[in-house]
C-alpha cells in the first residue's frame, strides 16, 4: 500500500487507483494519507464512501479516532462546529459523503479526494450516475488536485498474457464493455503496475494470484482426483511460482543470517512492474510505464500479511462447495482482488476453443469426412449470424462457415442474401437442415406485421424450421407445435412448425465439444483460420446454478451470437439423428447444366454476400 499512498501524496497523477482484496490495509492508508495531508498542508478534502450506513456506522468513529489520538487534536475545530459528515480540521472543512449525496458531491471544491469502494458505491446507485465524475469535477480549482480511488473489484473477464521479454504474466487489456468493475475499468486506464514477488527457490519474480494457488485433494481407490475438503485446503494450501516451485507460507527462509517466513520475505523484496517493463537482478525495475495521467496499482489478497493462504483457500472451497454463486464471487472479489467471471473453471477458456482448430482444411473448404451439412442463423436487429457445420460418421462434425450477413433484418435485403446461403451448396454438397432462431422478432409489429423469420420459414417448408430458446429446463430438448402465423396479410391457422429447444441443454452440449478428444467419435473441429471472435463467442456464457437449484446461463461477454448458433447445430444434430450417420460418400448435388448460348453470351455473376466469400445459389425468393 505504500506505493499507492505515495503517488497520491506526490501529486504527479491526477488520479491514483487501487485494486486491492479486503484485509489488505486500505482504510489504514486512507487515513494515513488523509491526516498528513491536514497536518502538513491542509486543503479541503471529501472521502466518499459506498453508503450513509457505512460512513455514519464506520468511517466516522475512525475520524474521530484520527482526530483525537494523533497530533491533529490540537488542530481540530470546537466540539460544537463539528458535524457527522462534515469535520473541520486545520482550518479546513473535511466532508464525509456517499453515492447518493448529490449535493455534497456537488458543493465546495475540494483539493483532494478520496473514493473508498467505488464497485459497491456504483452498486448501489443503481444506474443513477456517476459520482466519480461529479467528484472529478470538484477538483479543477486546484492545479494538485489528486482523487485517490480503491475498491475491490467486482464482476468481469480477463485472461493473462505473457510478455515474451519479461517472461511475466501480466493481466491482459479487456474491452471496458466486457468489464462491469468499475475499479477496473479505471484501472485499465492507467499505468497498471502488479505487484510482483521473487521465488525463495528460483529467485525469478513472478505475479502472485488466485491461479497460482494450489492445495492437496484426495484421490479414490482408482486414483482419480476427489473434491477436496476445506479443512485439507487450509493444512495444505502452497503457491506454485512460474517455474513450477512449490512455496509454502511458512517455509524459512535465511538471508544473512536473518531468518524470515517465506511470505514476508517475498513482501519485503517485492516490486510493483508494469507491462512493457521488466525485473533486473536484485529487484531492479527497467522501463517506462504506459503514459497516462492516472497511476494504477493491483495487488493479490495473496500478499495480504494478515490472512493465510490456507485461510484464502479454505474459503474458496467452502464456497464452491456450497453452489452459490454469489458466495463464489464475494471470496474472488474480497479474498483475492481479482474479477469474478461466472462459471468458474467449468467454462473452457477461448484459447480451448481455438485448440480445436485443424491444420489441413480452411474456413468454406469441405474435408473428407463430411456427408452433410447443415445451417443455424441467429437473427439481430443489423444483421445475421449463422454457422454452416458439416457432419460425419457418429456426429463427427466440422466448421465450414461462420459469417455474418448485414441489413436491417426488418427489411427484405438480408433475407434474400440468407436465402442464396442456405439454397447454395458448399463444394456441391447442399444445406440439409436449416434452423433460425425466431427471439428476437425484426421490426415493430405496426409497421412489419409478418414475423420475419416465420415468412422465411414458410417459403422454405422442407428446409428451414424457425426455432425459440427456453429458459426453463425442458422435459425433452426438443419439443414441437404448431402455431398461428400471418403472412401477407393472411392468417394460417397452425400453419408454421416452431421447434422449442432446451437451452441449458444444448448450450452444455457446445461447451462439452470444446474438450471432446479429437480421436473420439463426436469430435467437434474448427478450420485453421478460425477468427479469435468465434472462439471468444463461444465461451461467451457461463452456467450458473442457484442455491435452490435452478440453472442459469450468465452472459460474460456482449456477444454471444455464434454460441447461440452452434447450440442450435446440436439440436440440428439430434432432429437428424445425426450421432448413429455411418460412413459413406457424401450426397452432392448434381453440377447443373451449362445454359445454352443465348444473346448474353456470360452467365449471370455470382451474388457476393455481405462478409466474404461467394456463394452459388437461387436468386431472389421475394421477387
Amino acid at each position: 500500500m505504500i506505493p499507492f499512498a505515495m503517488a497520491v501524496h506526490a501529486k504527479t497523477h491526477k488520479r491514483a487507483v487501487m485494486v486491492v482484496s479486503a484485509q489488505s490495509g486500505k482504510s489504514e492508508t486512507l487515513l494515513d494519507i488523509m491526516g498528513e495531508r491536514l497536518d502538513t498542508s491542509p486543503v479541503p478534502m471529501i472521502y466518499a464512501g459506498p453508503s450513509r450506513q457505512f460512513l455514519v456506522e464506520q468511517w466516522a468513529p475512525r475520524m474521530e479516532d484520527l482526530m483525537q489520538n494523533t497530533c491533529l487534536v490540537d488542530r481540530c475545530a470546537p466540539k460544537s462546529r463539528q458535524k457527522v459528515t462534515r469535520k473541520l480540521i486545520n482550518g479546513v472543512p473535511v466532508r464525509l459523503a456517499h453515492g447518493r449525496s448529490s449535493t455534497a458531491l456537488k458543493s465546495d471544491p475540494f483539493g483532494l479526494a478520496l473514493t473508498d469502494e467505488a464497485d459497491e458505491m456504483m452498486a448501489q446507485l443503481n444506474g443513477q450516475g456517476n459520482p466519480i465524475g461529479l467528484i472529478d469535477a470538484r477538483g479543477d480549482s486546484y492545479a494538485d488536485f489528486v482523487h485517490a480511488i480503491t475498491s475491490t473489484p467486482s464482476l468481469g473477464s480477463t485472461d493473462v498474457e505473457r510478455d515474451p521479454e519479461s517472461g511475466l504474466e501480466f493481466w491482459a487489456d479487456s474491452d471496458p464493455e466486457e468489464i462491469q468493475s468499475v475499479i477496473w475499468r479505471l484501472w485499465l486506464t492507467g499505468t497498471k503496475y502488479h505487484w510482483a514477488w521473487p521465488c525463495p527457490h528460483c529467485g525469478e519474480f513472478f505475479i502472485p494470484r488466485f491461479q497460482c494457488l494450489g492445495w492437496d485433494k484426495p484421490v479414490d481407490e482408482h486414483g482419480r482426483e476427489m473434491p477436496s475438503s476445506a479443512s485439507l485446503a487450509k493444512r495444505t494450501a502452497h503457491l506454485v511460482c512460474t517455474n513450477g516451485c512449490v512455496i509454502k507460507e511458512n517455509d524459512p527462509v535465511t538471508v544473512t543470517n536473518s531468518n524470515y517466513l517465506a511470505k514476508e520475505w517475498m513482501n519485503e523484496h517485492g516490486v510493483y512492474v508494469a507491462p512493457g517493463q521488466k525485473i533486473l537482478p536484485g529487484g531492479i525495475v527497467d522501463g517506462l510505464p504506459p503514459e497516462s495521467t492516472t497511476i494504477s496499482f493491483w495487488v493479490s489478497g495473496l500478499c495480504s500479511p494478515f490472512v493465510s493462504w490456507g485461510e484464502r483457500a479454505s474459503r474458496y472451497v467452502e464456497a464452491v462447495r456450497s453452489g452459490d454463486p454469489n458466495a463464489i464471487q464475494s471470496v474472488k472479489n474480497q479474498g483475492f482482488g481479482e474479477l469474478y467471471s461466472p462459471g468458474g473453471g467449468a467454462v473452457p477458456e477461448w484459447g480451448e476453443v481455438m485448440d480445436r482448430a485443424l491444420p489441413d482444411y480452411r474456413m468454406r473448404e469441405v474435408p473428407e469426412g463430411v456427408r452433410l451439412l447443415t445451417l443455424t442463423a441467429d437473427v439481430q436487429k443489423d444483421r445475421i449470424y449463422y454457422t454452416v457445420r458439416g457432419w460425419g460418421a457418429f456426429g463427427t462434425s466440422w466448421l465450414i462457415d461462420a459469417d455474418q450477413l448485414y441489413g436491417p433484418t426488418e427489411e427484405l435485403d438480408v433475407w434474400n442474401d440468407l436465402a442464396q446461403v442456405v439454397t447454395g451448396t458448399y463444394d456441391g454438397l447442399p444445406i440439409r437442415l436449416a434452423l433460425v432462431d425466431s427471439g428476437f422478432r425484426p421490426g415493430k409489429k405496426f409497421l412489419v406485421p409478418e414475423h420475419r423469420v416465420y415468412a422465411f420459414a414458410r417459403r422454405f417448408p422442407n428446409l428451414v424450421r424457425a426455432t425459440k430458446g427456453s429458459s426453463t429446463t425442458m422435459r425433452k430438448p426438443i419439443v414441437s407445435s404448431k402455431i398461428d402465423v400471418k403472412i401477407d396479410g393472411k392468417e394460417f391457422k397452425q400453419g408454421l412448425e416452431l421447434l422449442r429447444l432446451d437451452t441449458d441443454y444444448f448450450k452444455s452440449w457446445v461447451q462439452q465439444r470444446v474438450r471432446w478428444l479429437d480421436d473420439q467419435p463426436g469430435a467437434w473441429h474448427l478450420p485453421e483460420d478460425i477468427t479469435e471472435d468465434y472462439c471468444r463467442q463461444i465461451v461467451s456464457e457461463a452456467r450458473t446454478r442457484a442455491p435452490g437449484g435452478k440453472v442459469k446461463w450468465v452472459q460474460k461477454a456482449r456477444d454471444n451470437h455464434y454460441l447461440d448458433c452452434e447450440a442450435m447445430q446440436g439440436a440440428a444434430q439430434m432432429i437428424l439423428n445425426l450421432g448413429k450417420l455411418r460412413d459413406g460418400p457424401a450426397r452432392r448435388r448434381a453440377p447443373e447444366p451449362e445454359p445454352q448460348q443465348q444473346q448474353q453470351s456470360t452467365p449471370p455473376p455470382a451474388k457476393r454476400k455481405p462478409g466474404g466469400g461467394w456463394m452459388q445459389g437461387s436468386g431472389s425468393i421475394w421477387g
